[in-house]
């Protein structure tokens, strides 16, 4: 493809070579420059690429251009053919619930026989195809690679995980979207967007962007889900557990296997369980439909499916121990699986162990250790992903939203592992352990590397102790 045609209409301009240049591949990143490929300079939050110039023209790249993020984005597009245009692309965007709607989207949709695609947390898929991920949402020339070989596998579906920070760094520009979900908006990402009325901004700037003819769903149970609509030119429908809305939900039954619900007055059983994966369903159910899915088909698929790994994962053990994993890492996520597990299991002693992730927003720890104390029996507070911090430094301040009664009672044991051991190990029969905070991360972040910690594995070693 001709330089002049990717970058035309971008606001990009060119340092090195001509609008003839022929381009064989793209990428901001200079240690990724192939012989031919453009390297584009962008200014990034942390790395400036125009200091790597010279190093990309030494690789053999046949052309250089400067661009801002949102150039860089429609450069990709171009680059790749558009390939958000030849699929029905589905973004979800909210504090929680992302990960779980856009696997469970994906799910349901292979469930009814059609090729799909899957840009998420936890992993990408073309088809079955799998491969690792660094962010919620990727860059955009990653993106767009992606979606690329999704319409080469003949997927038709695409389902993908939007995040504030991507929206604001513009790596979904140009991207065009068929449906957009708002799950939900709670404290979380602070320490990049400082203010809650910043991170509430740039959720909304997703469906000020969507086109006439998509879809725009939203929670009306959430105070700010009309907020993310009132300009969206989309066609917009609502979707509540509590009150009048396009489509509705209600919990009749639930345990640690599932929930029967009852959508749009039909009875359906899900293997999901919690309010919050209510909310989940009926987001699946609302989207399903805009993209013209019968509803018993909708309804039959939802039966069969299951949660995400790592969102309310149940293991069984001696004694009666039921061990929750759950990736809950907000003030309102843990909240909200302390209140599923303690509605689930009422008369079962309630265990919370959790921590909170190093150079994140510091302003959540008080407040999670208030919601585990007011809604937990037992605490227990250790290290999650303490990056660069000191550990017990978190934990310390995790410690300040405690009462002194709650002080008294909270066990701290900065080793992760250890802490799991001995939750479980003292836990009374019949107990419900919450482990929370890194749900399907098989990892551990101390310093700036990445250590194996998979807590099924853990929790499964110490059962076959007991």
């Amino acid at each position: 493809m001709k330089l002049a045609d990717i970058i035309k209409g971008t606001g990009a301009t060119i340092l090195r070579g001509t609008p003839d240049t022929e381009v064989l591949g793209i990428t901001s990143d200079s240690r990724k420059v192939e012989k031919g490929w453009l390297f584009i300079a962008v200014k990034g939050c942390a790395v400036d690429g125009h200091a790597f110039v010279d190093q990309a023209v030494e690789k053999g790249a046949a052309a250089v251009v400067d661009a801002d993020r949102r150039a860089l984005a429609l450069c990709a597009d171009r680059f790749y053919g558009h390939p958000s245009g030849k699929l029905e692309l589905v973004g979800i965007t909210g504090t929680n619930g992302k990960t779980t709607t856009v696997t469970l989207l994906y799910n349901l949709f292979r469930g009814l026989g059609y090729e799909c695609g899957l840009l998420s947390t936890i992993a990408n898929y073309v088809g079955t195809r799998r491969s690792e991920t660094a962010n919620t949402t990727a860059d955009p020339i990653t993106i767009n690679s992606l979606m690329a070989e999704m319409v080469e596998a003949g997927c038709k579906y695409c389902f993908m995980e939007v995040s504030s920070i991507g929206i604001e760094q513009e790596r979904t520009a140009g991207l065009e979207f068929r449906v957009g979900i708002f799950s939900n908006l709670t404290h979380d990402h602070l320490d990049y967007h400082k203010t809650f009325a910043e991170y509430l901004r740039c959720k909304k700037l997703f469906f000020d962007g969507l086109g006439a003819d998509a879809v725009a769903i939203t929670n009306a149970d959430d105070r700010n889900g009309l907020v993310m609509t009132q300009n969206t030119r989309a066609k917009v429908v609502t979707y509540s557990c509590r009150k009048a809305a396009d489509h509705n939900c209600r919990i009749l039954e639930e345990s640690f296997e599932g929930m029967l619900l009852k959508i749009d007055g039909t009875e359906v059983w899900t293997r999901l369980t919690g309010a919050h994966n209510a909310y989940n369903v009926l987001a699946i159910y609302c989207a399903a439909l805009a993209l013209g899915a019968d509803k018993g088909e909708i309804l039959l698929a939802v039966s069969k499916l299951e949660s995400a790994p790592g969102r309310l994962e149940t293991l069984r053990g001696p004694r009666d121990l039921a061990v929750v994993i759950d990736y809950a890492h907000t003030p309102d996520a843990l909240e909200n699986v302390l209140k599923t597990l303690r509605d689930i299991a009422p008369k079962r002693q309630l265990i919370c162990l959790f921590g909170c992730g190093g150079d994140r927003d510091r302003s959540k720890r008080p407040e999670m250790a208030a919601i585990a104390e007011k809604m937990a029996d037992r605490i227990f507070i250790t290290s999650d992903n303490c990056r660069t911090e000191n550990p017990d430094d978190i934990i310390a301040e995790i410690r300040t939203g405690l009462s002194a009664k709650g002080a008294a009672r909270a066990i701290c044991i900065t080793d992760r592992r250890e802490a799991i051991r001995t939750a479980i190990l003292t836990a009374p029969e019949s107990a419900t352990i919450l482990i929370a905070g890194k749900g399907h991360e098989t990892y551990q972040i101390i310093g700036t590397t990445k250590y194996h910690f998979d807590e099924r594995e853990i929790v499964d070693e110490i059962f076959k102790s007991l």
